[in-house]
């Protein structure tokens, strides 16, 4: 049986991962045989995290949180769960391999997933033109004319965020009317900065190896038009993984796992979570790490006092 079993890894899983090895928990992280090392992975430079001045590329960000967990004693196994009991005393584990684990304490990193638009060059133009983070890469965008999609609250941030750096934003809508509240419509619109593409839908997404701007759909006559941009930000919404863990712990209206306060406690005793999959709203990779360090240390705690 396991002291600590991390599902997941990203940022928030990985330091987890190094608290808890440091503490002689000696855990084991079950870090996705698809895309382990999280969102992360897809992205080109990181320039706001700490400790690295001149940026490095995300996917070495994570090489680097990956060597520091296994340098403590981490194991990691590059395999799915596809089954969890966390009611269970000791938890169990199942993976897609047909191994299953025990656990006196489950700590939970599975993240959540940029909504994308589902078109055929999105993922090979991530990173290239196409993001889902303004806080990221906005600064990437200096004196450039890029384009949000979307029309909820996230969007209109995004959108403003992004006149401190670029000469236009547009702002790209399937409707006429936004969903966002009206004080964050009210922003935006007043921002001369940004200007909206209403009863639009993207199309298609041109450029190789660069982003050069997108073809648009009209929802209402139907006709085509293509518009030259230097960035598209997608915030259509993202998704929490929950979905192993729906039915047994206690989840937000907005479907992330609720803790207890500014602790990583689940609903269920020994089970703790952290990172994006407990944030809707920050969704950063320095604060994904914080959440990680809070969970090893909630979960350290509970073992050494049950």
């Amino acid at each position: 049986m396991r002291d600590v079993i991390i599902i997941g890894s990203g940022p928030a899983g990985y330091t987890a991962a190094i608290y808890a090895a440091r503490a002689g928990l000696k855990p084991l992280m079950i870090a996705s045989s698809v895309e382990p090392g999280g969102e992360l992975m897809k992205t080109t430079d990181v320039e706001n995290f700490p400790g690295f001045p001149d940026g490095l590329l995300g996917p070495d960000l994570m090489a680097k949180f990956q060597e520091q967990a296994e340098r403590f004693g981490t194991e990691i196994l590059l395999q799915d769960v596809v089954e969890v009991d966390l009611k269970a005393n000791p938890k169990i584990v199942k993976c897609g391999n047909g191994d299953t684990f025990e656990a006196k304490a489950i700590i939970l990193a599975t993240g959540a997933a940029y909504r994308e638009l589902g078109l055929p060059n999105e993922k090979a133009l991530s990173g290239h033109g196409v993001s889902w983070c303004a806080t990221c890469d906005g600064f990437f965008f200096r004196e450039k004319t890029i384009a949000v999609v979307g029309g909820g609250d996230s969007a209109m941030e995004e959108a403003l965020f992004l006149t401190r750096f670029a000469s236009k934003v547009y702002v790209i809508h399937r409707r006429d009317t936004l969903k966002a509240s009206k004080i964050m419509q009210d922003r935006a619109m007043a921002n001369e900065k940004i200007e909206f593409i209403w009863n639009a839908g993207v199309e298609e997404l041109l450029g190789d190896p660069k982003l050069t701007g997108v073809k648009l759909k009209d929802t209402v006559t139907g006709a085509e038009s293509e518009m030259e941009l230097d960035g598209l930000f997608i915030a259509i919404g993202n998704d929490p993984r929950v979905w192993l863990v729906e039915n047994q712990l206690e989840l937000t209206e907005e479907k992330f796992i609720k803790v207890d306060g500014r602790s990583s406690k689940t609903t269920i005793d020994g089970v703790f979570a952290c990172g994006d999959v407990i944030d809707p709203t920050y969704r950063q990779a320095i604060t994904a790490a914080g959440s990680g360090c809070v969970a090893a240390l909630d979960a350290e705690h509970f073992i050494s006092t049950h």
